[in-house]
């Protein structure tokens, strides 16, 4: 089939669509939802056999569906409407959700239901949700909905009439109340509003939208005081903040912008960094990494059969120069552990996205900020490298992107959970070469050729294409119990002592042929042009990216229609 992917943006259900529905054979092609006329250009080019709407935050115009089978993703059961459906099913307690493809017509949400899949609500974040049992779904319900439609059997139902349509959730339905509030309740709120909106609140007396919360245990409540509201401690880039009944951290705020405020609008940063003076008076209340799992903090180690098992669960996969000099450190010290194996995991959400944009477009300089912060992207990835004592793994139980995919290269091996998507390109960031010694560790695994073809691509990669591809090793299932398994046994592995010498006489003559620090100073030549050199286009696309500026245009490599040399020849559905 030629489907079309009509969308706000090419965000991470789009992805996994995209690359889910060019996997089963059909011809694909994404429009950015600019406006009902670009659309219909689109259309008119494209000549789809189906639209598919995984992502609009606008209904799809009268002139297309009634011409053209549409079908929309939506994030919510049969029969619930409205464009807050994740939100509230996190507010109103859901134990199950689900997501239903609906065809579009005149009413929001109320069209003929062609797939539907549901999954058991989990204690996290929207977006989290959102990554993983929406994005699952989804692909369930779209593969029903594509099976119903080439069998010609029609959608599977009319919309049930479950609930009148109920619209955007509004701040006051969001708002805290520090001195009623349950700690769950918080966090209920706090979740719902997960990346967008934020909830509208205050701290150290500022106007601002809080994100990215987790609950604060008793022990470490135990050892602070104040009352409800009050913040009380910081940890890593966090504020630890009292309920009535606990507590909870939150990581990320967005400053309310001041009336008459020229200039773009005020963006999401790290406590640590959105109230820097404020943050830094506060308590510190640091654990160290070998600690129990319902303690909250970015890092966290633990050691099982012979391996050591490291998580960095930085926020979105954004990774700074300072929390890329914390793990590097956390690296060392694992390296003088009595491990055989050294397994680097990640987040649940993220393996690493790369440099921090919002914390370099924050910065007094961005160029030196950006240098600083693929410094110690290098830094971290060289102390992978230079890992002789014990064989290394990445463990990508959450998708990679940009120079986080290439640091996972840095590891001797690398492991994905089949959910996981990879990007790993760095040209869709104003045409960064990049670094993360990328131009040592691809091509030993791809080869020359493959690599260069590799970097020109912008395209995203299911787990699957890069294991056929050489990028990754092995595929396990989704969660951690097959992680530490895996690892374990490669500890234990009788041919473990061969590995590793053989793993060491392979660094001895890469080192004699080429030192990694000519690969470092290479990338990095290119880098300080990218930074500093008289092309602005990396500044301009990170200025896009951060304050999340509306697209003017479609990619050319996402919008195949527009691309000659990407183009299809028509082909007809029956």
């Amino acid at each position: 089939m030629r489907i079309l992917l009509l969308v706000h943006s090419f965000n991470s259900l789009t992805q996994a669509l995209f690359v889910a529905l060019r996997a089963a054979g059909h011809t694909v092609s994404v429009e950015l939802d600019i406006a009902d006329s670009v659309a219909a250009e689109a259309v008119a080019l494209f000549r789809p056999d189906l639209i598919l709407a995984p992502f609009l935050k606008r209904a799809i115009g009268a002139a297309i569906w009634r011409r053209y089978l549409c079908l929309v993703v939506h994030p919510g059961v049969a029969g619930d409407r409205g464009p807050s459906s994740l939100d509230r099913a996190i507010l109103d307690g859901e134990a199950q959700w689900g997501v239903t493809v609906l065809q579009a017509d005149a009413e929001m949400d109320a069209g003929p239901v062609w797939g539907e899949a549901r999954f058991p609500m989990r204690a996290a974040s929207k977006s989290s949700l959102y990554r993983k049992e929406v994005c699952a779904a989804a692909l369930l319900a779209v593969a029903q909905a594509l099976e119903r439609l080439v069998a010609g059997a029609g959608p599977l139902t009319a919309q049930p009439a479950r609930a009148p349509l109920r619209p955007l959730l509004r701040q006051p339905e969001r708002r805290i109340d520090w001195q009623a509030d349950s700690t769950a309740l918080v966090l209920a709120k706090l979740r719902s509003a997960d990346g967008v909106p934020g909830v509208l609140d205050s701290l150290f007396g500022q106007p601002c939208y809080l994100s990215d919360a987790h609950a604060a245990t008793p022990a470490s409540l135990a050892l602070v005081g104040g009352a409800a509201g009050d913040v009380v401690a910081r940890r890593d880039d966090a504020v630890l903040r009292r309920t009535v009944d606990g507590g909870v951290w939150i990581g990320h705020a967005r400053r309310a912008a001041a009336a008459g405020q020229a200039g773009p609008a005020p963006f999401k940063l790290a406590l640590a960094h959105c109230f820097a003076a404020d943050f830094r008076a506060l308590p510190e209340l640091a654990v160290p990494t070998r600690r129990a799992s319902a303690e909250w903090a970015a890092l966290r180690y633990w050691e099982d059969g012979g391996a050591g098992f490291l998580s960095f669960d930085f926020h979105n996969g954004a990774m700074s120069t300072e929390q890329c000099q914390r793990l590097a450190q956390a690296v060392r010290e694992a390296r003088l552990r009595p491990i055989r194996v050294l397994v680097l995991l990640g987040g649940e959400d993220f393996f690493s996205n790369g440099i921090h944009l919002n914390r370099i477009e924050a910065s007094e300089s961005p160029a030196d900020e950006s240098w600083r912060n693929i410094n110690a992207m290098n830094d971290l990835a060289l102390d992978i490298l230079s890992a002789t004592d014990q064989l290394t793994v990445s463990a990508l139980r959450g998708n990679a992107g940009a120079g986080g995919a290439f640091l996972a290269l840095a590891a001797d091996l690398v492991w994905a959970c089949e959910p996981v998507l990879l990007n790993p390109h760095y040209k869709n960031m104003g045409n960064l070469y990049g670094s993360e010694y990328w131009t040592y560790s691809l091509p030993r695994r791809v080869g020359a050729e493959a690599a260069r073809a590799l970097m020109q691509n912008r395209l995203p990669w299911s787990a699957g294409a890069a294991l056929a591809a050489g990028l990754v090793d092995a595929l396990l299932p989704a969660g951690l119990a097959a992680l530490e398994q895996r690892a374990i046994a490669l500890a234990r592995d009788p041919a473990f002592a061969a590995r590793l010498a053989e793993k060491r006489a392979r660094r001895a003559r890469d080192e004699a042929h080429k030192p990694l620090q000519s690969y470092r100073d290479e990338e990095l030549a290119r880098m300080h042009r990218n930074f500093y050199g008289f092309d602005p286009s990396y500044h301009v696309a990170r200025f896009h990216f951060v304050h999340k500026m509306p697209h003017a245009w479609t990619p050319r490599h996402l919008a195949v229609h527009r691309n000659p040399v990407l183009k299809a020849p028509p082909t007809t559905y029956e």
